[in-house]
């Protein structure tokens, strides 16, 4: 979907910082938000693309005003609010009125430790073969989708060429609906002119940049 989340090649947000330190987190807030994100029990029917889906939900100005996990709390409290699970009560005053039992109990720190070095995958061994070759030119879908999607804006419409073949991975615009889809998956390569047509008037090293994306197969066409 669109919104204050893509902001890939919009300009007017300033300079984009590289030279933050290597921390995991800038404070101990963060680190305590990211604990309480992984001592949850899980929600039902939420995955890490429902997450995200929620995430790109949030409010433009808070979206685009507020720290990163100051988001994850929207996100969280808006995951049990939407499955049941908590009242908007419950999460203004920290505490449970209603008891749950169907829920696992929160996870202590051992576990949430534990937690940090676990690592899910959505690469799939039995997922259909790739209808594109590498080498060739592929159009990305010009419309974008209504619920959660991977696919940039700043490349709709543009055309790009393959540049490798990753494999079958799980498809994320159905996987925030629940479906467990695996779709081949590219790394596709944009010239900067195909991108911006103002760089077609920089100089021959601007000319010569290009952006690489991983893109799955639903989001291309043949050019």
């Amino acid at each position: 979907m669109d919104g204050p989340h893509d902001l890939g090649g919009r300009q007017f947000f300033g300079p984009v910082t590289v030279d933050e330190p290597e921390e995991a987190f800038h404070s101990d807030w963060e680190a305590r938000m990211w604990g309480i994100d992984q001592a949850l029990s899980p929600v039902p029917g939420v995955n890490l693309d429902w997450w995200r889906h929620v995430r790109e939900l949030i409010d433009p100005v808070d979206y685009l005003t507020r720290p990163y996990f100051d988001q994850w709390m929207q996100i969280e409290a808006a995951l049990l609010i939407d499955s049941g699970l908590a009242t908007i009560e419950e999460i203004v005053s920290g505490k449970a009125a209603t008891a749950s039992p169907d829920l696992e109990p929160p996870i202590g720190p051992e576990k949430v430790r534990a937690a940090s070095k676990h690592v899910t995958r959505y690469d799939r061994a039995d997922g259909p073969p790739p209808s594109f070759r590498v080498g060739a030119n592929v159009r990305a879908n010009a419309v974008g989708a209504p619920g959660h999607t991977r696919l940039p804006a700043y490349v709709r419409g543009r055309v790009g060429r393959i540049e490798r073949f990753c494999g079958a991975h799980v498809f994320p615009d159905a996987h925030a609906r629940g479906i467990d889809r695996a779709e081949p998956l590219y790394t596709v390569r944009f010239e900067a002119e195909e991108l911006w047509p103002e760089a077609r008037a920089a100089d021959a090293k601007e000319r010569r940049a290009c952006v690489h994306l991983d893109l799955w197969e639903s989001y291309l066409e043949p050019a």
